[in-house]
């Protein structure tokens, strides 16, 4: 592992590292926040997954989690949306897919076999790394992510029952067998048979039986995406159903942006750290 750097912010350490990645075949970057804390403590760990087009910098810079991340003692962990490189495949003329698109999948077909295994590389390699290289008790473990990263988040919870003490998202990709960011995504790297798709899809899994202790989302009003590809009344109902205790809460007039994001990420944040004591 290559520190990039490393950065004194809120009584902690904000640092960025590389490491050959064998789940992509490729170099992979995130970002890891530490708080200070008593030699030898152990920190609970945060997960924090990033949506389209993003990278490990977009919640760095615009996440506003540190302060409370830092007076909750929990570490977070940024990684990145897809693997890069010259030589991994893309679709350079299209935001939501390709790079900045993996939508945490191991993909099946072909080009993008080879280096977009995602879901390997959340799911495996990285939680590895981290437990070896940082102050973490890998015992307590939470997971949050953005749009596309909400779908990680939500997703990677589902199918690890007992990995995650607690698990929230910011829009999320709810449903993503039946909206068109999902369908091409997921039809694309998995191919046009939609049984293999139901793993990836948040409302399929939970309807399939599949469940986590409890959830929480918010959700802007004022999101452009929200009727067409996050379908959150979805997963509202599929949790109803399985009686999956949901605090998913409208935010009045907020959009899809990190000024959404950052408004309620210290929430999300001292819930989570609440959730991962002890």
């Amino acid at each position: 592992m290559e520190t990039l750097s490393e950065t004194r912010s809120h009584g902690g350490t904000q640092g960025v590292y590389r490491h050959a990645s064998a789940a992509t075949g490729t170099d992979m970057t995130f970002a890891v926040f530490v708080p200070d804390h008593a030699p030898g403590a152990r920190l609970p760990v945060l997960w924090y997954l990033s949506g389209l087009t993003c990278t490990h910098a977009n919640v760095m810079e615009k996440g506003e989690y540190r302060a409370a991340c830092a007076a909750h003692g929990v570490i977070l962990v940024a990684p990145d949306t897809s693997p890069r490189g010259d030589d991994v495949p893309d679709a350079a003329e299209e935001y939501d897919f390709g790079k900045g698109a993996g939508f945490y999948v191991d993909a099946t077909q072909e080009p993008w076999t080879q280096h977009y295994r995602m879901r390997s590389y959340i799911e495996v390699e990285l939680p590895a790394l981290i437990g070896d290289a940082f102050p973490t008790d890998m015992a307590r473990q939470g997971i949050t992510g953005h749009s596309m990263g909400g779908h990680g988040a939500l997703t990677i919870a589902l199918r690890n029952p007992g990995r995650f003490r607690s698990v929230s998202a910011f829009a999320p990709i709810c449903a993503p067998s039946q909206v068109p960011w999902g369908e091409k995504a997921l039809g694309r790297y998995l191919g046009e048979n939609r049984a293999a798709w139901a793993e990836y899809d948040a409302v399929a899994l939970v309807e399939a039986g599949a469940r986590l202790p409890e959830l929480l989302v918010d959700q802007g009003s004022a999101d452009n995406f929200l009727e067409g590809q996050l379908r959150t009344p979805l997963l509202e109902a599929a949790c109803t159903a399985a009686g999956i205790p949901a605090t998913i809460r409208m935010q009045e007039g907020y959009d899809h942006s990190y000024f959404f994001i950052s408004t309620f990420m210290a929430e999300h944040v001292a819930w989570h750290a609440e959730r991962l004591k002890g």
